[in-house]
């Protein structure tokens, strides 16, 4: 039964048209626009397949956002779900096949490090939907190349790339990793830090992001007896 229920999580840099729940809802993902995130969508979803698994999660669409409840669940959930994943494959729509992805968008992003930390089996796939630099292999956590890379562009040493565990360890480094990225929302560069400690706090869209972040660091500070986390 486990095996039937594998999942894959989709990790990508949200763009214009992407499909919500409600656009999905009860309806073949396949028999939708193949233009813009639709086409992303079913793109994601074939690869699923194509790679052995029957379900597939795409944060766009499979969270209700309209549900307070169910946003502050999925955001306290996130980093398990990925955790759990029997693949996460991650899309950079801004980087031809030829080129380094260090230069693409999805390392930038708030919520990408968690989603680049937590899972067990990860596939980059470029702009036209193949491998990354055809690297071929179903893991590119253990491809070398590609974890040189990774640390190129992310500035997090090898063992957190290859193995890492949420918690309090080394608290200072965790915030230096996600000191250069961004978020659309302000708050988010705090909600998108809640795995990486392994913490679970209040989600509250429409606090400064000064109040989301101090919350956080104050939990983080008592946890860890380390003040220099003030300095990231």
């Amino acid at each position: 039964i486990s095996g039937y229920f594998q999942f894959v999580m989709f990790s990508h840099r949200w763009g214009e048209g992407e499909p919500l729940l409600r656009d999905v809802e009860g309806r073949s993902i396949y028999s939708m626009s193949t233009e813009g995130g639709f086409g992303k969508l079913r793109a994601f979803c074939r690869h699923a397949c194509e790679q052995g698994h029957l379900w597939a999660w795409s944060d766009t669409c499979c969270i209700d956002k309209d549900s307070s409840a169910e946003l502050q669940e999925a955001i306290g959930s996130m980093f398990a779900w990925y955790r759990r994943s029997a693949l996460t494959i991650v899309y950079l729509s801004d980087i031809p096949n030829t080129c380094s992805f260090r230069t693409s968008e999805w390392f930038r992003r708030g919520w990408t490090l968690q989603e680049l930390l937590a899972p067990q089996t990860i596939l980059f796939y470029t702009q036209n939907w193949s491998l990354y630099k055809n690297h071929i292999g179903s893991n590119h956590q253990a491809n070398v190349n590609v974890i040189e890379e990774l640390k190129r562009a992310t500035g997090i040493e090898r063992r957190f790339l290859t193995k890492f565990s949420p918690g309090m360890d080394d608290a200072h480094s965790r915030l230096q990793w996600a000191s250069f990225r961004c978020t659309t929302r302000p708050e988010d560069i705090a909600y998108s830090l809640f795995g990486i400690f392994g913490l679970h706090l209040p989600v509250l869209y429409g606090e400064s992001a000064e109040n989301a972040l101090g919350h956080l660091l104050a939990k983080i500070i008592s946890r860890s007896r380390d003040i220099s986390v003030l300095d990231w």
